[in-house]
């Protein structure tokens, strides 16, 4: 049986998606501005992202046409601790967003690491991409180097190896190992698939382990590497269109793919910020390394990239 023309698939993509390429907001935020009634299409303003729209159509958030969608672009940022990662912040803490570059691009953050956690944070300008990166069936592996303490063993990470429910929330089973024990703290490197909300901060508590520095070092092929605190790069296209298959769907990437690296900026305020961590990463049962010390061994393959333009206006968001 033949579609009537009532049953046929609208022509274009969704309201809400094609505000997210063209990097007006994430594709729930955009959906939000929706609802509130601050989007319109072809004059009229809509209240429901249930919308098809094609580059015909003429669209207006809070009155401003969008811009046409741009290329999809990646950035690696090493978070400091002590910055939210969200737009605006009800208490007034300081955000990632007001220590960025001056001359990034709006984008919007590829999960979160929460106040005191630091390290590895993807950004994009791509709502597609960050939902493709986010979601769990995707398998993108989360590296950290975790400091705890006390005197972890080896029986006592079993539970979290095979997974564990906290207050009704079940916990994917992480790839867990003890580098070192320092004192009263001991260095471990843990691996994840999910991603939920202080997931390895709980676990840790779980078992009986209290956290007091956590650094993430990689995200899928994406590695902090010698990144220092408050420093963004930007992944060149190439590779990105190469690890994501921006034409096909995300594939899992193993641990051992090579970390795609690119070109470096550095944060408005120019501080490196405390030692950087992952120089101690490569050689996990050596000591860490005094800040600013070579890591020991070859760094990865870079893709180099063009050197970055001198810094605009300070954005405001």
């Amino acid at each position: 049986m033949s579609k009537t023309p009532s049953s046929e698939t609208p022509k274009g993509d969704r309201i809400a998606k094609v505000l997210a390429r063209a990097g007006v907001a994430s594709r729930r935020d955009a959906e939000r501005l929706i609802q509130a009634g601050l989007v319109t299409v072809n004059g009229k303003t809509i209240t429901s992202p249930a919308l098809n729209v094609t580059d015909k159509d003429k669209i207006t958030v809070e009155g401003k046409p969008i811009k046409a969608p741009e290329p999809a672009r990646l950035w690696l940022y090493h978070k400091p601790t002590g910055l939210v990662t969200t737009d605006r912040d009800e208490k007034g803490r300081t955000t990632i967003y007001d220590e960025l570059p001056e001359d990034m691009p709006r984008v919007m953050s590829v999960g979160r690491l929460d106040l005191n956690s630091e390290g590895l944070l993807l950004l994009t300008n791509d709502g597609g991409v960050k939902r493709k990166l986010e979601l769990p069936s995707t398998g993108w592996v989360r590296k950290y180097r975790v400091r705890v303490n006390g005197r972890p063993t080896e029986d006592q990470f079993a539970p979290l190896r095979k997974g564990m429910v906290i207050d009704g929330e079940r916990f994917q089973p992480m790839t867990v190992s003890l580098d070192r024990q320092q004192g009263a703290n001991a260095w471990l490197t843990v691996a994840i698939r999910e991603g939920k909300n202080r997931e390895i901060r709980r676990a840790m508590e779980e078992i009986g382990l209290s956290v007091n520095r956590l650094l993430r070092v990689s995200y899928g092929p994406f590695q902090l590497g010698q990144l220092k605190p408050g420093e963004v790069e930007e992944i060149r296209r190439r590779v990105l269109r190469d690890q994501l298959g921006l034409d096909a769907e995300a594939k899992p990437v193993e641990e051992t793919d090579k970390p795609a690296r690119p070109q470096r900026r550095r944060g408005p305020s120019g501080k490196p910020g405390v030692g950087d961590p992952s120089k101690s990463l490569r050689r996990p049962n050596k000591p860490v390394g005094k800040p600013g010390a070579k890591p020991a061994g070859k760094p990865g393959p870079r893709a180099a990239g063009p050197k970055g333009k001198p810094p605009a206006k300070k954005r405001r968001d």
